[in-house]
């Protein structure tokens, strides 16, 4: 009851300021609300390679300001929602009800609040490209939220014009979690995707991370990277039993980990196995570059199979938690019948898996296939191209 009075307060206000900025003309400008940024941050490298003059604002929650403070030309502002009354809260609303277009990467309430003008799209460049669990209007959490935040929830879904896809696989579940049409969806491809097809970049990335790290030394890169639990977002608990792996693959691997960026981690995993354990979580660490260096992947429910399927490299899905995460926060339909690789319980069948390196590389080139449809390396010049035509016509 007072979390539902507060959000309303919250609200509210958000409303009311909102509705100030939008008596103000509008700017060829564009704004980017961003919890993670990577996709943000190839749309913005386009804009600029195309030379196109537009105003750009980005609006940084959470420790996603280091992404962007490279760049010297553009509005750049930390954005905590909740932090209201302060000039950066401000001046961020003001972005946001001044720019032609707004690109979102997240859930993010105050989309409740606004009545954007007519001549304005929001445009939701999700965070993940694939989808293994449930979210929106599907997760399974929201049969015990209450009507008003059901009502709230689909407020903000109602504020997507359009959805950026890279498949239609991705594109049917967007359309029953956020309560999408067809004509909703946008099939330019990932943004981020763009990289995995630049060899240059890749070539660059591996070296960097050699450089940063000579303890890798002519080892095998193993990356772990779980998505969040909900009741572990303040108390992470790092299933994997390190000292088998120490023992079993030490000499030949090494283990790079990448917490999600919820996660508020107090263990320093990398002083615990400073000879066998990387600790790349960091937001100076871009996920792409660590996919191009990593020889495994072992995951869980996160979307990050789908990018890394584009290398046709071993996936492991360390999944121990099967029966309890299905009815947190819930899973795809057919989870464990359509993953690109085996699905693990423990420890020892990981280095069972490795040792024998017993992977179906072809089925990771399908499942590729499926879910990168759409991104083909030029992900960010159609997007970027969907916006300035729709511009010229404004």
């Amino acid at each position: 009851m007072v979390r539902e009075l507060a959000i309303f307060l919250f609200i509210l206000l958000f409303k009311f300021v909102f509705f100030l900025f939008n008596l103000l003309p509008l700017k060829d400008k564009v704004t980017f609300v961003v919890s993670f940024g990577d996709n943000s941050k190839y749309v913005i490298d386009e804009i600029k390679r195309e030379n196109i003059r537009v105003q750009i604002a980005v609006l940084c929650t959470g420790k996603t300001l280091n992404i962007f403070r490279e760049y010297k030309d553009i509005h750049l502002i930390p954005f905590e929602p909740s932090k209201i009354l302060r000039l950066s809260w401000f001046q961020s609303v003001y972005h946001m009800a001044t720019s032609r277009y707004i690109l979102v990467d997240n859930y993010y309430g105050f989309l409740a609040a606004v009545n954007f003008k007519k001549k304005v799209e929001c445009i939701q460049l999700w965070h993940a490209s694939g989808a293994l669990k449930k979210f929106g209007l599907e997760e399974e959490s929201i049969k015990y939220r209450g009507p008003k935040a059901k009502r709230r929830f689909l407020q903000v879904y109602s504020k997507f014009h359009k959805v950026v896809v890279g498949s239609d696989v991705m594109a049917s579940i967007f359309i029953k979690s956020f309560n999408l049409k067809k004509e909703q969806i946008l099939t330019t491809g990932f943004p981020r995707t763009d990289f995995f097809f630049n060899e240059e970049l890749i070539q660059h990335a591996r070296q960097s991370i050699a450089s940063q790290h000579p303890e890798i030394n002519g080892k095998k890169v193993i990356l772990y990277a779980p998505t969040y639990r909900v009741h572990e977002l303040n108390h992470f608990i790092l299933q994997l039993d390190i000292g088998k792996m120490v023992k079993n693959l030490g000499n030949d691997y090494i283990l790079f980990l990448r917490l999600h960026p919820a996660i508020q981690n107090s263990v320093n995993f990398s002083m615990q196995y400073p000879d066998f354990i990387v600790d790349v979580s960091s937001n100076r660490y871009d996920v792409n570059e660590l996919l191009v260096v990593a020889d495994y992947l072992i995951t869980d429910y996160s979307s990050i199979p789908f990018e890394f399927s584009l290398m046709q490299k071993p996936i492991i899905f360390f999944t121990y938690d099967l029966e309890k995460y299905k009815c947190s926060q819930g899973v795809v339909e057919g989870f464990e019948y359509n993953l690109p690789g085996p699905i693990v319980r423990d420890t020892d069948s990981i280095i069972k898996l490795i040792h024998t390196n017993h992977f179906d590389l072809e089925m990771i080139n399908d499942y590729s296939k499926i879910w990168n449809k759409y991104s083909k390396g030029h992900s960010s010049y159609n997007l970027v191209q969907y916006m300035s035509f729709r511009k010229k016509h404004i």
